[in-house]
């Protein structure tokens, strides 16, 4: 997931000294195109071509470069510095020929010039370049640009297999081949669909197809509502028939005007008498996506059932296999009446239904079998279920759609004027003439024609294949359902069915659009589809039908397919999980989430006929149509609430001071003073990878804040502690590559506010080491003061280290972890913590768990970590990357468990950061994970626990994941998280920022109550490599009227369970009541706040005299060093820092080499 932008530095110094001993380095004779060599330019300030750029410091070449530019549409291309390529339209005014300055060679090819400093080679294409449709690709052709359908997807077989992210004109035209269609269609940048026809009034389409796909940003895959549609080996002709069927039949054509009925390949009539026999010629059907079969062996479809009341459904007997298929059920289940498929794997018999069993809906039964995904396989708490022919089928009343909207009609049987139907099966009878087509067939399964066709026939065929319902007309035909649907009612004269059957033409077999209907009891009449109104899950109400793709822009942002099974109820349930309170419906199988400001105006509202497509779970409901989304808002109590205050509340943006490095970490001393550690080859030259602030001079002097300390080997990507010892020294372990990866540093931090220390960071690898060396790992303090160090990979993007080791070492190699090999690399820098209970909880990737913290075994696994609405599989850690921290822990701490928070993060593919936070509590019994929704999307973000015990989300993107080059769209709002608040009005939109703070930014709490808000690393040429250093000052220290408490504490050396006595500087001036708050000493990196901890403990004071009762444990609070803030009405004074329990595991001994300083104990 990183961009190999990273720089090596070995191989940037290599290159370097490579252009001074090179005699001539010979630009690329042979380029592409209309590309030509211009010679060595001068980059001027503000960059010479700066349209678009991006570095590689192992692959940089100057065709790479031009391939590149080539891709975005620029014409001039250029290499600066060995690894770094600009695109551009037109060159800088200022900028001049250089003639011999470009000595540097291609960090990919070593006889290449590829600039040099503030230097380009320079290329340009005389002919215009950039992306064009795909000629065509295996053995697909492209037939052009096409509008979508008006009444449905022009190509009908949605591909869920390729991720929007990876979309390429190769990958879909191969998917739909694989999945038997001569047709492929990209779409919307990400999307791709087949068929074998153009359909649904689908057309060419003169413009719109021009979005890039998002795997390739060579070639056009379609735009909103348009296709770039492929045709394979050229077999489908524009003109050639859109009917396809399974079967050549003869009909009987009647005298009158002929047509073809859409969809069945069948000759018809509007009426007369029997004339001529015709053979319809129809082409082979291709199954478009999963179905539940009408039968299997000698097996019926049943039906979908729900399971007992505290039993299985069927409980004769069980077996499950991840090569299910309804078959093999059948074949196990061959001596008992039924057999029933769940969850996708599991196969259970029986002779009866055990209680409780009830008829469910057929759309819910929606899970693919995993040994045929062309079949249903019931889902969660719903079976597929098949009956041995002839077991007599379910009552009508059992064949209810839930919430569709029904009628039985109880006419007679067939009126004196028709006559009567003969050979019927038991139970059944005629329930006369009833009207067909007006929106569609009355019933949906059609048997093949037959010039033997009697209602009697046609029922008892009906009901072998399990339908309750029969009907015949036009002589031949022959239909089964188990309900009559689109709009079907009794016509008003019964001798409209007035067709003699082909098989007895003593009896009559419908007519024209008109059928003989015979069923088993009253037919079930489901009225004409509609957007359903009622039965909906919830607060939902029908908004209207609603226009998408506005400007080529989704109405609403979040996509979900539920093909062949939507149900306005699985679309509503889905949106409403997320807590987003508009839903919209469209193409019938496709599910947007998002919010009713999305629908900006009433010119998106449309006439109800555009939103026209039935719901395939449902077909009384309409699901949306062409770019038209049936739309639902939530009108109950809201999933969210935010506040937007105007005015000190917001909190204020400061700026502190000019930076001298780039941090990717922060860590505040004991003395106050914050270390700013950065990765190498950032930076000016004289860079040592280290500096200290003095905040206390920041504004005042900022020429004296800083101080310059030494680092031997690289922090990239390290991890960093504060430890218990009792001086506060400051570990950082990990980093980039080679030695870096097993580095262990440490710093005792001295000097104080505006005094310099005179100690440096100590090292020294051949001493003291790793065991694995790792990049992006985490660490912790454990209950016994020992240090846990966690996962990471061996460096520059190589193996996983599934592991976890212990310092001081123990002799133990380090033990290797399932969940971290299984989740790699998504899993880095993983979240940690101790729990009340003493377990250790960790979260990464998707995934959380509880270890034993004496053996790591696995105590409790949590339920996943909720994701994205469309995609589970979204992520929370490095690179997915996400923040989190510890809930407040209050006193009495036995009856306020700990919770955890954790938000923003992305999505594997499509980079689609996230816009929820959630929350759990790891010991509760059956801990569960609840989703709260934040304003904006946001990846990479941190968060700083305040001592009021909110916590400050800030710094990110919008989309994207972590890395060099891989997240845009900066976010620059902060907010604000209230844990006291109801879940859903927790958060409330803060201040704006005007810098951007992308990858490789952080944010720690002052002991002025403060956020120290820095670094943003991005390297992708849009947003600066970012110095300034601001503050974040939060409402507390803006409140009107509000003074800051002072105090005095002179012990702040704690046992646990100790009390100790500190004094106020005068009694509370703001109300009270007084508290205090101990938040632990935090590194700050990768959204992940090392140490983060927020104690409430207990206290209480007479007049200005106060005591305060440590945390009694080391589950509560482990060993180590914490801010000690006093809060006057929730204004905090500037805290001190206190240590609670000790160093118990004698880190200050610790380690015994000469190279490095011991405190002692």
């Amino acid at each position: 997931m990183r961009s190999t932008q990273a720089k090596t530095l070995a191989s940037f110094f290599l290159f370097s000294s490579l252009s001074t001993t090179l005699a001539q380095l010979t630009p690329p004779a042979n380029l592409p195109g209309a590309w030509t060599y211009q010679g060595c330019y001068t980059d001027v300030a503000g960059r010479t071509i700066g349209a678009a750029g991006y570095a590689d410091a192992v692959g940089m070449t100057n065709q790479a470069c031009i391939a590149f530019c080539s891709s975005k549409g620029f014409q001039y291309a250029g290499t600066e510095y060995s690894q770094e390529c600009f695109c551009g339209e037109s060159l800088a005014p200022a900028a001049t020929v250089a003639a011999g300055d470009c000595t540097m060679a291609c960090s990919g090819d070593a006889t290449q010039p590829c600039g040099g400093p503030s230097r380009l080679s320079l290329f340009y294409s005389s002919a215009p370049v950039g992306p064009q449709p795909n000629p065509g690709v295996n053995g697909f052709t492209y037939m052009g640009c096409y509008s979508e359908g008006t009444t449905g997807r022009t190509l009908t077989h949605p591909i869920t297999t390729i991720t929007n992210a990876e979309m390429t004109v190769g990958l879909c035209t191969a998917a739909c081949h694989t999945a038997g269609y001569i047709l492929a269609g990209v779409e919307y940048g990400g999307e791709c669909f087949c068929g074998n026809t153009i359909a649904n009034g689908g057309a060419r389409a003169t413009s719109g197809c021009n979005m890039l796909c998002n795997g390739n940003q060579t070639e056009f895959c379609g735009g909103g509502s348009r296709l770039n549609i492929y045709n394979y080996l050229n077999q489908f002709s524009a003109t050639s028939s859109s009917v396809s069927s399974t079967r050549s039949s003869t009909s009987t054509a009647v005298a009158g005007t002929t047509s073809t009925t859409a969809g069945t390949g069948v000759t018809t009539s509007t009426g007369g008498t029997a004339a001529t026999t015709s053979t319809v010629s129809t082409s082979t059907l291709v199954a478009t996506g999963p179905a539940q079969p009408p039968t299997v062996g000698n097996f019926n479809f049943y039906g979908c059932r729900t399971e007992g009341t505290g039993i299985r459904a069927l409980s004769g007997a069980t077996f499950a296999s991840d090569t299910m298929t309804l078959e093999s059920c059948r074949a196990f289940c061959a001596a008992y009446t039924y057999f029933g498929v769940e969850y996708s794997r599991e196969c259970y018999c029986g002779n009866s239904f055990n209680a409780g069993s009830l008829p469910a809906a057929a759309g819910d039964c929606s899970m693919t079998c995993m040994g045929n995904t062309l079949e249903f396989c019931g889902a969660g708490n719903r079976l597929s279920v098949y009956a041995k022919s002839g077991t007599p089928p379910p009552s009508s009343s059992s064949s209810s759609t839930g919430t569709s909207r029904s009628s039985t009609v109880t006419g007679a049987t067939a009126t004196t004027s028709t006559p009567a139907a003969t050979g019927l099966p038991a139970g059944w009878a005629s329930y006369g003439c009833y009207i067909d087509g007006r929106q569609g067939r009355i019933l949906n399964y059609q048997a093949p024609d037959s010039q033997l066709n009697t209602p009697g026939r046609c029922a008892n065929i009906c009901k072998d294949l399990g339908y309750t319902i029969s009907g015949t007309e036009y002589s031949v035909q022959c239909f089964c359902g188990n309900s009559i649907v689109n709009g079907g009612s009794p016509a008003t004269n019964q001798a409209e069915c007035g067709n003699n059957c082909a098989g007895d033409p003593t009896q009559k077999c419908g007519g024209g659009d008109r059928m003989s209907i015979v069923s088993q009891g009253a037919p079930q009449v489901l009225l004409p589809p509609a957007p359903q109104t009622g039965g909906l899950n919830g607060s939902w109400t029908y908004a209207g039908c609603v226009r998408d793709n506005v400007n080529d822009k989704r109405t609403f942002f979040w996509q979900s397919l539920f093909p062949g099974t939507m149900t306005p109820n699985k679309c509503l349930t889905r949106c409403a999980e997320y807590g987003y309170m508009a839903a919209g419906i469209e193409y019938g199988e496709e599910c947007y989430c998002g919010d009713p400001a999305n629908v900006v105006d009433t010119t998106y509202y449309r006439p109800e006929s555009e939103c026209n497509i039935v719901c395939p779970g449902n077909s009384s409901s309409i699901c949306g149509g062409g770019s038209r989304l049936t739309t639902y808002f939530w009108t109950g109590t809201p999933f969210y609430s935010w506040t937007f205050p105007q005015d000190w509340r917001a909190g204020q943006y400061q700026f502190l001071i000019g930076g001298l490095n780039i941090p990717l970490m922060t860590m505040e001393s004991i003395t106050g003073k914050v270390q700013f550690i950065s990765k190498g080859g950032t930076g000016p030259g004289n860079e040592t990878g280290v500096y200290e602030l003095d905040v206390s001079l920041a504004q005042s002097n900022p020429a004296q804040a800083w101080r310059t300390l030494h680092l031997k080997t690289d922090v990239f990507c390290a991890a960093g502690i504060t430890l218990p010892d009792k001086v506060g020294r400051q570990l950082t372990v990990g980093g980039w590559s080679g030695d870096s990866t097993y580095g262990t540093r440490l710093l005792w931090p001295d000097g104080s506010a505006g005094v310099k220390g005179v100690r440096d960071w100590q090292e020294n690898v051949a001493e003291l080491h790793l065991q694995k060396g790792r990049w992006y790992p985490s660490v912790m303090i454990m209950t016994n003061g020992s240090i846990l160090v966690v996962g990471g990979e061996e460096g520059s993007n190589a193996a996983a280290v599934p592991s976890i080791e212990i310092l001081p070492a123990t002799g133990t190699e380090p033990i290797r972890m399932e969940w971290l090999a299984r989740t790699d690399p998504n899993n880095l820098y993983p979240f940690l913590a101790v729990l009340p209970s003493g377990g250790i909880f960790v979260a990464y990737y998707n995934e959380a768990r509880i270890l034993n913290a004496a053996t790591f075994d696995t105590i409790k696994t949590l339920p996943n970590i909720p994701g994205a609405v469309n995609n589970p599989l979204a992520g929370r850690t490095y690179p997915l990357e996400g923040t989190a921290v510890l809930l407040p822990q209050r006193y009495p701490y036995n009856e306020n468990p700990l919770g955890v928070l954790i938000c923003g993060g992305s999505s594997n593919g499509g980079g689609y950061a996230l816009d929820n936070c959630v929350s759990t509590y790891p010991d509760a019994a059956t801990p569960e994970w609840k989703i709260e929704r934040m304003p904006s999307f946001r990846v990479m973000p941190c968060m700083a626990p305040l001592p009021d015990g909110t916590y400050l989300i800030a710094n990110g993107a919008k989309h994207g994941v972590a890395g060099f080059g891989l997240a845009n769209q900066p976010n620059l709002n902060a907010l604000l998280y209230d844990p006291t608040k109801p879940l859903g009005s927790r958060i409330t939109v803060m201040a704006n920022t005007t810098i951007a703070r992308m990858y490789h930014s952080e944010a720690i709490t002052l002991l002025d109550g403060r956020v120290l808000i820095s670094g943003s690393n991005p390297e992708d040429t849009v947003n600066p490599e970012e110095y300034r250093v601001e503050v974040f000052v939060p409402p507390y220290l803006l409140a009107p009227g509000k003074a800051r408490p002072t105090f005095t504490l002179v012990d702040k050396d704690w046992t646990y369970g100790s009390t100790h006595t500190f004094t106020l500087g005068q009694p509370a001036q703001n109300g009270g009541p007084i508290t205090v708050t101990l938040l632990g000493a935090v590194s700050s990196t990768h959204g992940n706040s090392m140490g983060a901890r927020t104690i409430m403990p207990q206290m209480s004071c007479t007049g200005t005299s106060c005591t305060v009762t440590a945390p009694p444990t080391a589950n509560i609070a482990p060993p180590g060093w914490y801010q000690f803030f006093v809060l006057d009405a929730g204004i905090p004074a500037v805290g001190v820092y206190v240590r609670i329990g000790g160093d118990p595991a004698q880190l200050g001994n610790w380690p015994n080499f000469p190279d490095f300083s011991r405190p002692g104990m």
